[in-house]
């Protein structure tokens, strides 16, 4: 349920995903809440601001259960807008996948406008046997201003162990501003691929990296793409081109 205290929301929206005796995914809970809320179209599930922000002071949870044999895709119909107001505003995804599932997450990216405080949390369980494609992009500041406040992190845990623990801090210009984390970049992002399936063989053991994409293998099964760029449509296009290499010649499910 919505709570709201002078500027601050609470808010927690919930999907769940289920696999039917046909082999065909249903969505069995689609519940949106406050400024989160939540739509099926086109196969997908999409993440609709109903409110702006999120702004500081705001704490927002979206909990994702995708079944055993279950697909779901999320997108989100715009950027999301972090803003500055009462504190540090906080976004937490928690995503359980089940076995033989796979959860593809892509919505569009953030952008950390002038003066926000903003932490961006990923908790993610998959089953053995469960895949996930999980896209995240970051806009450092509108049009002519200096970015606010950013951390995002994920945490992957795959069949019982840890997959990945990634964590991206950007709360001081004179650090991340410098040539060994962002440079004069104002665009980052990755996408993680786990499971087994999704990368092709070509690529298992040292990571690779170069003037555009850096694409490094897990320690189990899975890869991490990473980029930085001038701007929002340069970064897309140089994670995707990160992700092609790391799918050539698998054999897992297309996003």
């Amino acid at each position: 349920m919505t709570a709201k205290t002078g500027a601050r929301y609470r808010a927690r929206a919930a999907v769940t995903a289920e696999c039917d005796r046909h082999g065909r995914t249903r969505l069995t809970t689609l519940r949106s809440d406050g400024p989160l809320a939540v739509r099926e179209a086109g196969g997908a599930v999409y993440l609709v601001g109903a409110a702006a922000g999120p702004l500081g002071g705001d704490e927002l949870e979206l909990d994702l259960e995708v079944g055993p044999g279950a697909r779901l895709a999320v997108r989100s119909v715009a950027t999301t807008l972090t803003l500055p107001g009462d504190g540090e505003s906080r976004f937490t995804v928690r995503a359980r996948v089940g076995a033989g599932g796979h959860l593809d997450y892509a919505p569009e990216p953030t952008v950390a406008a002038a003066g926000c405080d903003h932490r961006a949390v990923a908790e993610i369980t998959l089953a053995d046997g469960a895949t996930l494609r999980w896209r995240d992009e970051l806009i450092l500041g509108r049009y002519g201003e200096r970015p606010g406040r950013h951390t995002s992190r994920i945490d992957v845990i795959l069949a019982g162990r840890p997959l990945l623990r990634h964590e991206l801090r950007l709360d001081d210009p004179g650090v991340y501003g410098g040539a060994a984390v962002l440079g004069g970049a104002r665009a980052a992002g990755t996408v993680l691929l786990a499971g087994a399936g999704l990368v092709g063989p070509g690529l298992v053991g040292e990571p690779v990296t170069g003037e555009g994409p850096a694409v490094m293998p897990l320690a189990g099964p899975g890869v991490l793409v990473s980029a930085t760029a001038g701007d929002s449509s340069a970064l897309r296009r140089r994670l995707c081109e990160g992700e092609r290499a790391a799918r050539a010649g698998g054999s897992g499910p297309a996003s």
